[in-house]
């Protein structure tokens, strides 16, 4: 019995619940609930009569750290239960060096006191990065997922319309890169600068003299709304019908239903949450999907190929 794909699957899906979680410590302002200490909480290990904001962030901290356990103990089952040269191994390590990157940009946050009040855009950066970061680690994690279920990752093609899709698919990850880096500029002005209504929010963003992580709020949906076009475009190409293409269009419309609700509701953060939660199943739903386009265009330019070749012989 294949043991690496369910636990494959347990480790994305606990590593999704993590980064919502971390959500709430941004949303809540709960960031310095250690203070300015890490990887200890307060400087100490046992907490006395913590704070709710202590509570929220030291968990967050705890549950961080039982996924890069489950990380590590995912690249080693992948070693132990496939064999040398095998592309789940290879996205396994992926998975523990993004993880690892992941700490230490969490740990940054902290040591340099870029959380809770804090307006920096050296903030905006780092949440940006921190993004960033989060995403490839999820995406390493999904391909773990898609090739311990046995599928090869496809070769490179010198086919034109292969070329066109590699590219077509590459374009749609920094898109969809683009939009959760200004997604969590966006969220990070929410936390910040709440408003009280949607005209009060409105007067925010266009004001000349507000802070310039309001006005970088207006960004987002139209980057959102760009990156979401191109990715439904390629889920109709008829290369991209597939089940994952599918799903992609289902959570590009989610998505922009779940960020429409979120602004007429003011984020709040339950909503917040949930548009993250759309967005991390968008993230992996495109990384199969691409992972999908990409064998099938593989395996339908050998299917040509072996045509040409039995032609070929049959004239001879």
């Amino acid at each position: 019995m294949d043991r690496l794909t369910p636990f494959s699957r347990l480790v994305l899906a606990y590593n999704v619940a993590v980064i919502l979680w971390g959500a709430v410590v941004r949303a809540t302002g709960s960031g310095a609930g250690c203070g300015s200490h890490w990887p200890l909480c307060n400087g100490v290990v046992m907490q006395r009569e913590p704070r709710l904001e202590t509570i929220i962030e030291l968990s967050h901290r705890l549950t961080s750290g039982l996924a890069l356990v489950l990380v590590v103990a995912l690249a080693v089952a992948a070693f132990a239960w496939r064999p040398r040269g095998h592309p789940a191994r290879k996205a396994a390590v992926a998975g523990v060096l993004l993880m690892l990157s992941e700490a230490a940009v969490g740990a940054g946050l902290v040591l340099f006191r870029l959380v809770a009040d804090n307006q920096s855009m050296a903030r905006a950066m780092f949440m940006g990065t921190h993004l960033v970061n989060t995403f490839l680690l999820l995406g390493a994690l999904t391909l773990t997922v898609w090739y311990a279920g046995g599928v090869a990752p496809p070769p490179p093609s010198r086919d034109r319309g292969s070329r066109w899709l590699s590219w077509g698919l590459a374009l749609g990850v920094l898109g969809l890169l683009l939009a959760g880096v200004s997604g969590a500029v966006a969220a990070l002005g929410d936390t910040l600068w709440p408003s009280q209504s949607l005209a009060a929010a409105l007067r925010q963003d266009l004001s000349p003299t507000a802070h310039l992580l309001i006005r970088l709020r207006l960004l987002h949906p139209v980057i959102a709304v760009a990156a979401g076009l191109w990715a439904l475009f390629l889920s109709i190409q008829p290369g991209g019908s597939t089940r994952w293409g599918r799903w992609t269009g289902a959570c590009v419309l989610l998505q922009w239903i779940a960020g429409a609700v979120n602004v007429a509701l003011l984020a709040p953060v339950w909503m917040q949450v949930v548009h993250l939660l759309v967005a991390d199943l968008l993230w992996i739903a495109f990384v199969l999907f691409a992972a999908s386009a990409l064998s099938l265009a593989t395996s339908l330019e050998a299917d040509v190929g072996v045509v040409e070749l039995v032609e070929v012989r049959g004239e001879g």
